[in-house]
């Protein structure tokens, strides 16, 4: 073999891989924005979590934030409609699951196990109907002092579970902690 066909051969070889190189490159950089577009967009990132203020929130009252894009209901319960809440049985409701995202799965939807803090005034829930997504009104309406849907007329009682009516589930509990005494954090 002689020199002239030596550095030919390694000629061919280094355009060989200089080319695949450069695809690869090419297909990366053509790539690249097809695969980051699927990530969420910064605004959906700032409301992953969200700390809301309830100082301001009176006994028997209740604040509506949204989150996500959706109605979260933040009532501070009475006495009344705690002693409400603690005396339903289990075998009177329709879902017997907590729905609490803070709770393992499959934990039972006794009121203790609904309400954010272990005395019981504090209730977060998702102001979303489980039946077709309407949002239920609060402040004691329906026939169980809780929320009402007056779209297809479920009733939901002062731990915000289905009591009455077509929808199928309780009011979700979202993944919420106090940050402080007067601070929720949401997410």
């Amino acid at each position: 073999m002689s020199h002239a066909e030596d550095t030919s051969g390694s000629r061919r070889d280094f355009l060989y891989y200089a080319t695949a190189g450069a695809g690869v490159v090419a297909t990366g950089a053509a790539v690249w924005p097809l695969i980051n577009q699927m990530n969420p967009s910064a605004d959906v990132r700032a409301l992953a979590s969200i700390e809301v203020d309830i100082s301001g929130v009176e006994e028997g009252s209740q604040l509506t934030v949204l989150w996500r894009g959706k109605p979260v209901f933040i009532r501070h319960r009475t006495a009344d409609e705690i002693k409400a809440g603690q005396a339903v049985k289990l075998t009177d409701l329709v879902d017997v699951n907590a729905e609490n995202d803070n709770l393992p799965a499959g934990t039972d939807a006794s009121d203790a196990n609904r309400a954010l803090d272990k005395d019981g005034k504090w209730l977060v829930m998702m102001g979303v109907c489980t039946h077709l997504g309407c949002v239920p009104l609060g402040n004691g309406a329906g026939e169980f002092g809780g929320w009402f849907c007056p779209c297809h007329g479920s009733q939901y009682d002062t731990a915000g579970r289905i009591r009455k009516g077509p929808a199928p589930r309780n009011l979700q509990v979202p993944v919420a902690a106090f940050s402080n005494d007067t601070t929720i954090k949401l997410g």
